[in-house]
Protein backbone atom coordinates (compact mmCIF):
# COMPACT_ATOMS: atom_id res chain seq x y z
CA UNK A 1 0.00 0.00 0.00
CA UNK A 2 2.22 2.92 1.49
CA UNK A 3 5.70 1.21 0.95
CA UNK A 4 8.08 3.23 -0.86
CA UNK A 5 5.96 6.62 -1.29
CA UNK A 6 7.87 9.37 0.51
CA UNK A 7 6.62 12.05 2.39
CA UNK A 8 8.40 15.37 3.67
CA UNK A 9 6.78 16.71 7.17
CA UNK A 10 7.60 20.53 7.33
CA UNK A 11 6.72 21.80 10.94
CA UNK A 12 8.72 23.12 13.35
CA UNK A 13 7.28 21.61 16.20
CA UNK A 14 10.00 18.86 16.82
CA UNK A 15 7.44 16.56 18.55
CA UNK A 16 4.83 17.16 16.14
CA UNK A 17 7.78 15.90 13.15
CA UNK A 18 8.76 12.94 15.17
CA UNK A 19 5.07 11.80 16.28
CA UNK A 20 4.21 11.83 12.66
CA UNK A 21 7.42 10.72 11.29
CA UNK A 22 6.84 7.01 13.60
CA UNK A 23 3.16 7.24 12.53
CA UNK A 24 4.06 6.98 8.84
CA UNK A 25 6.76 5.41 9.12
CA UNK A 26 5.03 2.72 11.00
CA UNK A 27 2.52 2.52 7.91
CA UNK A 28 5.56 2.23 5.71
CA UNK A 29 6.68 5.31 4.44
CA UNK A 30 9.60 6.94 3.75
CA UNK A 31 9.51 10.32 5.85
CA UNK A 32 12.04 12.90 5.59
CA UNK A 33 11.78 16.37 7.82
CA UNK A 34 12.36 20.09 7.41
CA UNK A 35 12.30 22.33 10.63
CA UNK A 36 10.71 25.81 8.42
CA UNK A 37 9.75 26.70 4.85
CA UNK A 38 12.91 27.31 3.75
CA UNK A 39 14.22 24.26 4.45
CA UNK A 40 11.14 22.53 3.44
CA UNK A 41 11.64 24.40 -0.35
CA UNK A 42 15.33 22.68 -0.36
CA UNK A 43 14.02 19.23 0.63
CA UNK A 44 11.36 19.17 -2.12
CA UNK A 45 13.78 19.65 -4.59
CA UNK A 46 16.19 17.14 -3.16
CA UNK A 47 13.92 14.21 -1.97
CA UNK A 48 10.69 14.75 -4.56
CA UNK A 49 8.38 13.38 -1.88
CA UNK A 50 5.00 11.95 -2.95
CA UNK A 51 2.89 14.35 -0.40
CA UNK A 52 3.77 17.16 1.60
CA UNK A 53 2.57 17.51 5.27
CA UNK A 54 2.74 21.63 6.02
CA UNK A 55 2.35 23.48 9.22
CA UNK A 56 1.09 27.16 8.51
CA UNK A 57 2.62 29.01 11.84
CA UNK A 58 6.23 29.01 11.97
CA UNK A 59 8.49 31.41 11.75
CA UNK A 60 6.11 33.65 11.35
CA UNK A 61 2.08 32.92 11.28
CA UNK A 62 1.63 32.61 8.00
CA UNK A 63 4.94 30.43 6.42
CA UNK A 64 3.24 27.31 5.62
CA UNK A 65 0.67 29.88 3.04
CA UNK A 66 4.55 30.81 1.63
CA UNK A 67 5.73 27.72 0.97
CA UNK A 68 2.04 26.26 -0.35
CA UNK A 69 2.10 29.14 -2.44
CA UNK A 70 6.12 28.89 -3.81
CA UNK A 71 5.41 24.96 -4.78
CA UNK A 72 1.92 25.45 -6.84
CA UNK A 73 2.88 28.80 -8.25
CA UNK A 74 6.45 30.02 -8.39
CA UNK A 75 7.90 29.18 -11.70
CA UNK A 76 11.66 27.54 -9.60
CA UNK A 77 9.03 24.93 -8.37
CA UNK A 78 7.12 23.92 -11.90
CA UNK A 79 7.74 20.56 -11.61
CA UNK A 80 7.42 19.93 -8.03
CA UNK A 81 3.36 21.50 -8.49
CA UNK A 82 2.14 18.30 -8.52
CA UNK A 83 2.44 17.07 -5.46
CA UNK A 84 -0.10 17.33 -3.37
CA UNK A 85 -0.34 19.20 0.28
CA UNK A 86 -1.58 18.59 3.52
CA UNK A 87 -1.86 21.28 5.71
CA UNK A 88 -2.05 21.13 9.22
CA UNK A 89 -2.56 23.39 11.74
CA UNK A 90 -3.99 24.77 15.45
CA UNK A 91 -5.95 27.14 13.51
CA UNK A 92 -9.57 25.72 12.79
CA UNK A 93 -10.01 27.83 9.96
CA UNK A 94 -9.28 26.90 6.52
CA UNK A 95 -7.79 29.26 4.31
CA UNK A 96 -11.21 29.71 2.62
CA UNK A 97 -13.00 30.08 5.72
CA UNK A 98 -9.98 32.50 7.11
CA UNK A 99 -9.50 34.54 3.87
CA UNK A 100 -13.24 34.33 2.35
CA UNK A 101 -13.34 37.80 0.38
CA UNK A 102 -9.08 37.82 -0.16
CA UNK A 103 -8.92 36.88 -4.52
CA UNK A 104 -5.55 35.43 -3.77
CA UNK A 105 -6.93 32.39 -1.48
CA UNK A 106 -6.72 30.42 -4.33
CA UNK A 107 -2.89 30.82 -4.43
CA UNK A 108 -2.55 29.83 -0.76
CA UNK A 109 -5.04 26.78 -0.55
CA UNK A 110 -3.69 23.43 -0.16
CA UNK A 111 -5.12 19.98 -1.41
CA UNK A 112 -5.98 18.99 2.47
CA UNK A 113 -6.70 21.22 5.20
CA UNK A 114 -6.40 19.15 8.66
CA UNK A 115 -6.51 20.65 12.54
CA UNK A 116 -4.43 20.13 15.77
CA UNK A 117 -4.33 17.41 16.99
CA UNK A 118 -4.81 15.44 13.89
CA UNK A 119 -7.95 12.90 13.98
CA UNK A 120 -4.81 10.09 12.94
CA UNK A 121 -7.90 7.89 11.75
CA UNK A 122 -8.65 10.83 9.28
CA UNK A 123 -5.07 11.67 8.74
CA UNK A 124 -3.65 8.14 7.85
CA UNK A 125 -6.39 8.10 5.12
CA UNK A 126 -6.17 11.57 3.66
CA UNK A 127 -2.24 10.76 3.94
CA UNK A 128 -3.09 6.77 1.85
CA UNK A 129 -5.22 8.72 -0.63
CA UNK A 130 -2.81 12.23 -1.17
CA UNK A 131 0.15 9.87 -1.55
CA UNK A 132 -1.02 7.84 -3.73
CA UNK A 133 -2.35 11.04 -6.16
CA UNK A 134 1.24 11.91 -5.78
CA UNK A 135 2.77 8.61 -6.97
CA UNK A 136 0.20 8.53 -9.97
CA UNK A 137 0.89 12.17 -10.84
CA UNK A 138 4.82 11.62 -10.88
CA UNK A 139 4.37 8.74 -13.01
CA UNK A 140 2.69 10.73 -15.49
CA UNK A 141 4.69 12.97 -15.90
CA UNK A 142 8.01 10.49 -16.45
Amino acid sequence: MATSLRVLVIDDDEDFRASVRSLLENHGYVVFEADSGADGLLKVVEHRPNLIVLDIMMKCSSEGYGVNQAIKHQEEFRDYRNIPVVMTSSIELSPDELFPMAGEVEMIRPDYYLTKPLDIPVFLQIVDRAASIGRSREAGEN
